[in-house]
């Protein structure tokens, strides 16, 4: 689907854009940060975050409380205890031209300008590609280490970090702060990479992609053993909050560093001028094969800590510090055919099968092809790549690596193409199991949707799983005790197929047991591998005594008579999503009306002859239960589920005489004492609107920490404005 030009949109399909942008960004920060799972590339990542920042500077009062632009990598993980970070871990501008670097050195001499004798120096050092982390000390002795979470709040693994010998646990010599929050990359050299991946194979282990999601994942175990194993190491190149600098200059603390016990990059340089940024970069990148570890680029700080200090920061960056990032390497290779994979929410994703291909010393043999149109030569502005040339079966081609991690082709070369090589046709069916699969319509842009879909939601196994997961997670059934691990193990072993089937698990108690210990004894084998020693006295996987299952089971049993809404959002039909599911539940109020509805309007030659006009309901989500309710198949499932599972009719309870009775609300910034659905919720019983966005119509405004461009504008219309204690007081919920 086209993208309509940032000069070309009007303020409504800024907003619109701003938070489609929002979720996408959020959503790859969260693949990468959190589950060190990307699946874009950095080039497609920047161009999302370059977009975001153009509209905000276009409509600067459009700015959302969450934009991309004010924050950093991604909510921390749960499992691990929060750390507020003292200064935050910010990310880089980055550079990918020498034209990008002279403008960014252009750039901090007009700064500087009054002072035109100013000497500025610069540091030049490789960017290694690893998990960062922050390291405080306090009278020399390392206390605490955490990761860069979303740039403010991390995760606290200390005791993983304890493991690694590069990390000493008291400084050596002389001259450190009294605190001081020592930041650097941990990561994984390519011997330790491969001698893990022979171990693990060996027992039938998992598979590790890249040496830097190894390396995240391995700091992010529960067991320090199992990080302990795998022999990380760290080096150091920055600092948080500290109680006095270590040096007057960048390089000089760097070098303290040293001197107090960390390992530092020996590429490390001091430079003066665009020139011998450059020429360093190409040095490093000629010597990058050679140095046993990962690196993506260099990274160039002014030197003088003072001037740092009065150059700054914009946006959740330092203006005195980039990242000139390396191109990705390149091999020619041929097409060896294209399967249809149906991802877990029903996208069919192409994949070419090639010749393998040594790519920057990984073997290359699949690379995805994304969507329908990629194939044809188009982009999702249905613009032309690679000079407008489809990929066939038989092509020959040139692939990279992507910012080192993901393979991509970048070229056909048309001259070698074989004489019987025809267009690929997609599939319009689900190749796993026979449901249409189509290209929806945006309703704002009337153009397809370059990605198809299969519309088998409940029947197909393909995204069995992660509707099952959908369907017991938080917003949903909120089933406790039953989250992606255990849905994962319980599917695989055949114990769960339908929704319909994790009521009746108590009835396959036996075999549930069996399956828990099977993967405790497992994980243990594979720890044994990973570390080397070997367990004494262990018991058979049936001895096990696994107190948690009644837990689990009372768990499930409390929700057989579900809210309406939970329950219309757990079945996991596409634009479905929890405000659509309430108004759903509101409108139709019982479980049998909301299908009957359903089913009247998939058979409708025009739904809008049957489906009622409702605010909040537009032809996308009229269309998507079309789609499901009108697949025949789905109707097997949803009866098996609703033998089990009893919705309770929506009720609204509305108090008329409450103080807050016919005034429009917003919320805005964090809530520390409910979620957001909570607020809106319990502001809707007392008889309140809940709006969206602040207007002069706006009566009331509760304000959280973090609240930005809503709480500005309350304030200029003259609004009230309470803070979440303050409206607790005043709906007697204190």
């Amino acid at each position: 689907m086209a993208e309509i030009p940032v000069d070309s949109l009007s303020e409504s399909e800024a907003a619109s854009e701003l938070k489609r942008l929002a979720a996408e960004i959020a959503e790859h920060d969260r693949r990468y940060h959190t589950e060190d799972a990307p699946i874009i590339t950095d080039a497609e990542y920047d161009a999302l975050t370059r977009r975001n920042l153009a509209i905000e500077q276009r409509f600067p009062a459009l700015v959302l409380e969450d934009s991309p632009s004010l924050r950093v990598g991604a909510p921390p993980a749960e499992g691990f205890a929060k750390v507020r970070h003292a200064v935050p871990m910010l990310s880089l501008a980055k550079a990918y031209t020498d034209q990008d670097v002279t403008d960014f050195i252009e750039r901090g001499r007009r700064f500087f300008d009054r002072d035109k004798d100013l000497d500025i120096a610069f540091t030049a050092e490789p960017k290694i590609d690893g998990l960062s982390a922050s390291l405080r000390y306090e009278g020399g002795v390392f206390v605490q280490g955490a990761t860069r979470g979303d740039g403010n709040v991390g995760e606290d693994i200390t005791a993983n970090l304890r493991t690694i010998a590069d990390i000493p646990k008291h400084l050596k010599g002389s001259g450190w702060p009294d605190i001081i929050e020592i930041r650097g990359e941990v990561y994984m050299t390519y011997a330790e990479f491969e001698a893990l991946k022979e171990r693990s194979a060996a027992v039938g282990g998992q598979d590790y992609v890249n040496p830097r999601n190894t390396a995240a994942g391995s700091l992010r175990q529960k067991d320090p053993s199992v990080t302990a194993s795998r022999n990380l190491k760290f080096f150091a190149y920055a600092w948080g909050y500290t109680s006095e600098d270590p040096a007057p200059t960048q390089y000089g603390s760097v070098q303290k560093f040293a001197e107090w016990g960390f390992k530092i990059s020996p590429l490390m340089v001091r430079a003066r001028s665009v020139e011998e940024l450059v020429a360093h970069y190409h040095l490093i990148e000629a010597r990058r094969s050679s140095l046993g570890y990962d690196i993506d680029g260099v990274v160039y700080k002014v030197d003088q800590l003072e001037l740092q200090r009065r150059w700054g920061f914009v946006t959740g960056e330092p203006r005195w510090a980039i990242a000139h990032k390396f191109p990705a390497e390149q091999a020619m290779t041929t097409v060896l055919r294209i399967d249809i994979q149906v991802g877990r929410t029903g996208t069919l994703a192409p994949v070419a099968r090639l010749a393998p291909v040594t790519v920057g010393g990984v073997v290359v043999e699949n690379v995805t092809l994304h969507n329908e149109d990629y194939i044809k030569g188009l982009d999702s502005n249905g613009q032309p790549i690679r000079d407008g040339y489809d990929v066939r079966i038989g092509d020959t081609v040139v692939i990279q690596r992507a910012g080192d991690v993901i393979p991509q082709i970048v070229s056909v070369v048309i001259d070698k193409r074989p004489p019987d090589a025809v267009p690929y046709e997609f599939p319009h069916t689900c190749p796993i199991c026979g449901s249409p699969a189509t290209r929806e319509i945006n309703e704002k842009t009337g153009k397809e949707d370059s990605r198809r879909r299969c519309t088998g939601e409940l029947i197909c196994p393909a995204q069995a799983v992660e509707g099952l997961r959908h369907f017991v997670s938080r917003g949903a059934m909120d089933i406790e005790g039953l989250g992606a691990e255990n849905i994962d193990l319980f599917f695989n072993g055949g114990l769960i197929k339908t929704a319909a089937d994790i009521f009746t698990l108590r009835d396959r108690r036996p075999a549930v047991t069996k399956a828990l210990a099977e993967r405790r004894e497992e994980q243990a084998k594979q720890r044994e591998a990973a570390s080397g020693k070997t367990r004494k006295n262990v018991r058979g996987v049936e001895e096990r005594n696994y107190e948690g299952l009644d837990k689990l089971f009372a768990a499930i049993d409390a929700r057989r008579e579900p809210e309406l809404d939970r329950f219309i959002f757990a079945l996991g039909i596409r634009h479905i999503g929890e405000t659509t599911a309430a108004v759903l539940a509101r409108t139709f109020s019982t479980i049998e009306e909301v299908i009957r509805i359903g089913k009247e309007t998939a058979a409708a030659a025009d739904p809008h002859t049957v489906f009622p006009s409702i605010n909040g309901i537009g032809d996308t989500v009229i269309g998507a239960l079309r789609d499901f309710f009108g697949n025949e198949r789905n109707d097997d499932v949803l009866e098996a589920l609703l033998a089990q599972v009893h919705p309770k009719p929506y009720i609204v309870n509305v108090s008329a005489d409450s103080v807050v009775a016919g005034k429009t609300i917003v919320f805005t910034g964090t809530l520390e004492k409910m979620t957001r659905p909570e607020a809106k919720a319990m502001a809707e019983r007392l008889g309140a609107k809940v709006a969206g966005s602040v207007s002069a119509k706006t009566d009331l405004v509760v304000a959280g920490p973090g609240a930005g461009s809503k709480l500005k504008l309350a304030t200029e219309l003259g609004i009230e404005v309470i803070d979440e204690d303050a409206w607790l007081a005043r709906i007697g919920k204190a």
